[in-house]
């Protein structure tokens, strides 16, 4: 089932249907995306772990010895500005592409497709930002995250809308470009 979106003259019955994204293009979207973010990531921790010091007693550690005490002290600190790091890194790549001209993050438009409102129009940053909050923000909560993962996709795979929950909670739609979207170029 397709949603539709109103004509200019306000009649939704003579509008084209939108064309939601699938499940397939829509995963390997999200693992162009996934890329994108771990290099910077990476990058990030090299250099975070250099300048606090952790980096020689990590690589020095070995399986089944106790924690030396730099990592005893220095490591649930370092773990959690690394995760601060890519929540907000991914908070900010996400909202920011998704309401910018092409209304998608470069894996999405990569694949031709963008993020729009309930009918098929762009979204702006806050949208895109409870979009994120709903989402991925949640999936990166230990164990519950795994949990909201799975659920989510299945969402994507077995609606018939295409809809994750993140997109119901932020009130967005996932749409394949085409004739209809006179908003990506």
């Amino acid at each position: 089932m397709e949603e539709q979106r109103a004509s200019p003259d306000g009649n939704l019955a003579a509008a084209l249907p939108l064309p939601h994204a699938g499940f397939w293009i829509r995963s390997i979207a999200a693992i162009i995306d996934l890329i994108l973010l771990v290099v910077p990531f990476a990058v990030f921790i090299s250099f975070f772990a250099a300048a606090t010091g952790i980096s020689n007693p990590f690589f020095n550690h070995r399986a089944g010895t106790p924690l030396n005490e730099t990592l005893t002290q220095s490591g649930p600190t370092f773990l959690f500005v690394c995760l601060c790091f890519f929540a907000v890194g991914s908070w900010l790549y996400y909202a920011l592409s998704e309401s910018s001209h092409w209304h998608a993050t470069l894996g999405k438009h990569f694949l031709g497709i963008y993020v729009a409102d309930g009918a098929g129009k762009p979204i702006d940053f806050w949208r895109a930002s409870l979009r994120f909050c709903g989402g991925r923000l949640l999936a990166l909560v230990p164990v519950v995250g795994g949990y909201y993962f799975v659920i989510d996709w299945l969402c994507v795979g077995l609606t018939p809308s295409k809809r994750a929950i993140h997109d119901r909670l932020s009130g967005c739609l996932v749409l394949r470009e085409g004739a209809q979207n006179p908003f990506v170029r």
